[in-house]
Order: structure tokens, then sequence, then C-alpha cells
């Protein structure tokens, strides 16, 4: 079995080649080509110290692979493994050190949603967030989408985020409030650790696309019920991950979110026509991590280790 770092993922993928890979994923899973593990979580305590391990997974034999995540939270912090096992004998091919998975996989099925339902004239994309995802966040819509201009919210280092995106990708960003930010984009990303909603939205304008993927917990939520209820479309991964996990779902108000206007994301890219978007749709697309984009992602970083 190999023993693959996050070093080693980080030379072996490319952000480009994680967004194709979360594609292939959430199609083949559209398809009906694969399983999902839920979430389980285990915390105790010893010496008012709080440790939680947690694991989700998925089976993908169409990619010849199924696997597990693992990880470890410990004083807000996260270290994540995957074990990756051969669909066709058992055998396991690897455990892969997977914090660089984790930030990639995130931002790269993201990526797909907003590549697949944001507006195509979309040109200010807000950032909530300022750390590992946001960043991420950052590379991979910027390299989807031509943007124009980058609105950054956070509460410690969004002046030098900006700085960074006006470096890496050539794009005038700058720092500004939450209410301006979801006033002015076209494409908003949360990546936050908030547990109440980030901003009023009855602020987002007609035509957003707002991707929401900082929360995994029902008692945490980014988003207010004013936007739950103005979108025309909810994308989930998974929908009973969603439903179990997303404060978004587990918080909204009765009749706030309608269910027929609930969709996951695999199902919308292999039968897309059933939804046509309109000029003025708001659409959200509500992550909360499912093992399919772990396998998927880890199965790409075992093939090129080879």
């Amino acid at each position: 079995m190999r023993l693959i770092s996050d070093a080693e993922v980080a030379q072996l993928v490319t952000m480009r080649e994680a967004i194709f890979a979360m594609t292939a994923a959430f199609e083949q899973f559209g398809n009906g080509a694969g399983a999902i593990a839920p979430r389980v979580r285990a915390t105790a305590e010893h010496n008012r110290q709080a440790a939680t391990i947690s694991a989700m997974g998925a089976a993908l034999p169409a990619s010849g692979v199924a696997g597990a995540k693992i990880y470890t939270t410990v004083q807000g912090r996260f270290c994540f493994v995957i074990v990756l096992f051969s669909s066709m004998t058992g055998e396991p091919l690897a455990a892969i050190e997977a914090n660089e998975i984790t930030r990639f996989r995130t931002a790269a099925a993201s990526a797909v949603a907003m590549r697949a339902l944001a507006r195509r004239d979309a040109r200010v994309l807000a950032l909530f967030g300022t750390g590992v995802q946001a960043r991420a966040h950052a590379e991979a819509f910027l390299l989807t989408h031509p943007f124009e201009r980058v609105l950054i919210a956070g509460r410690a280092g969004a002046p030098d985020f900006a700085h960074w995106i006006g470096t890496e990708f050539g794009v005038k960003a700058s720092a500004v409030d939450a209410a301006a930010a979801a006033r002015e984009a076209d494409v908003v990303a949360t990546c936050t650790r908030a547990t109440e909603p980030l901003f009023d939205g009855r602020l987002v304008r007609p035509g957003a696309f707002v991707a929401a993927i900082g929360s995994s917990k029902p008692q945490a939520r980014e988003l207010d019920d004013a936007l739950l209820a103005r979108a025309d479309l909810i994308v989930v991964e998974w929908l009973p991950a969603a439903q179990s996990e997303a404060g978004e779902f587990a918080q909204a108000g009765p009749g706030v979110i309608d269910p027929a206007r609930v969709v996951e994301l695999g199902k919308l890219l292999v039968h897309g026509a059933r939804y046509e978007r309109k000029p003025n749709d708001i659409v959200i697309y509500k992550s909360v991590g499912v093992g399919l984009e772990d396998v998927a992602l880890a199965n790409l970083v075992w093939q090129r280790a080879q």
C-alpha cells in the first residue's frame, strides 16, 4: 500500500484537473453509478479538551475504487487522511494525507456548480472569508470564469487577500463590507465558519449565483431565510447530507425551502434540460462536503502517483 503525503498531492494535481475530476464524479453519481457513505462523528473530552473523529466515504466502482476519509478536529484544527481501495479486488491501494485534497475538492466542486449555474455575463465575484477555502475558491472560480473584479469581505486579512488575488491572477480586488459584497456581486462564495447568516439576503441582486460552503453542521449557517426563499433553485451535492447537515436546511422556517426547488448537482449535470436558467433567477449551491468528492480526487492522485 502506497503512502502519499500532502506535499506529493500538491505536486501531482492542479486545480484545473481537480475541477475536471469533480465534474466526472458528479456526472457518474448523477447517472446512478456510485454510492455515498454519510458522515459520522464521535466526540470525547478529557481534561477540558475535546477531540472529534469523523468519517465519510464513497464507492465508485465505475472508476475502480472505493474509499473513506477519516479526520480529527482538535482545537478547531482539522487533519485529514483518505484510505483508497480497489473496488475490483478489495485491496487497499493507498493512504493519502488529505489536507490538500480537501482544499482542492471543495473549491473544485463549487466551480463545477458555478460553471453550470452562474450567468455567462457575471463579472463581479464576492468572497466571504479569507482562509484556506476562500483562497481555494478564488483560484477555482478565477480559473473557470472571466471575472473582472473581486470583492473580499472578511474579519481579518481582507486587504492582503485582495492584494494576493491581484498579484496572482491580475484581477482587480478590494476589501469591502459584507453588505457591499452581497449587493454588488454576480457570484458570491461564502467560505467561513460563521454560525449566523453573513448578510441580509434581500441585498443579493437578481440573477446571482451563491455558493455556501463554510458549514457542515445543522447548528451553523451562512445564508438567511430571506435569500433561501428568493432562490429559484437550490443545488446540493447529495440531498440526505444537505438535509441532515446543512444549517440552512435545518434552521429554515416552515415553507422557506420548497422541495421542488432542490436538486442534486449530479442529476442537474446529467439531466440539465429539466432546469432552464432565466436571467433573473437566483441560484444557490449549498455544499457540506461528501465522500464522493474525496474518493474521486484521491483516485486521481493515486493514478498520477503510479
